[in-house]
């Protein structure tokens, strides 16, 4: 049971209060609250990452809001109509006491992927920018090409 309650959740235990206390109550508590585990808590409350796509007409554009996210975190690929992002995190801390002994050391990771159905882009021309923890990708459209024709019935 010790492995299961968060290590920023164990202080608040013995907390003082009208009513009494019971160990069931550790799973009232958020488990990612925690100093060391703040994207993951605005990744779990915003359900995955906030993507706007915006037709412009001549081009598509699309923003993702990756907090916490380098630009080395992220990958995007687009494979049969499909624009795919893709963002991966791995993050530890550790604390030692005078002597170099672990006090505390955890490990985290964490990854999440969005998919969008984007037809007729020209893939070529197709730019990404990374910035403040917001990722803008600009798709123009391709060319227009007629596909109805008049078939005469002879």
């Amino acid at each position: 049971m010790f492995g299961l309650v968060p290590f920023g959740a164990r202080n608040n235990l013995a907390k003082s209060s009208e009513r009494p206390q019971s160990i069931w109550d550790v799973f009232d508590e958020p488990f990612f609250k925690d100093d060391f585990f703040p994207a993951m808590d605005r990744w779990n409350s915003a359900g995955g990452m906030r993507v706007d796509v915006k037709d412009n007409g001549s081009s598509y554009e699309l923003t993702a809001d990756l907090p916490g996210m380098t630009k080395e975190d992220i990958h995007l690929s687009y494979q049969n109509s499909y624009l795919t992002i893709s963002a991966q995190k791995d993050e530890s801390k550790e604390e030692k006491d005078e002597a170099g002994n672990y006090i505390r050391r955890e490990r985290r990771s964490g990854s999440m992927s969005r998919s969008f159905y984007i037809d007729n882009i020209d893939e070529n021309r197709v730019t990404a920018e990374f910035k403040d923890g917001v990722l803008h990708v600009n798709m123009p459209k391709a060319a227009e090409v007629q596909r109805s024709t008049e078939i005469e019935i002879k």
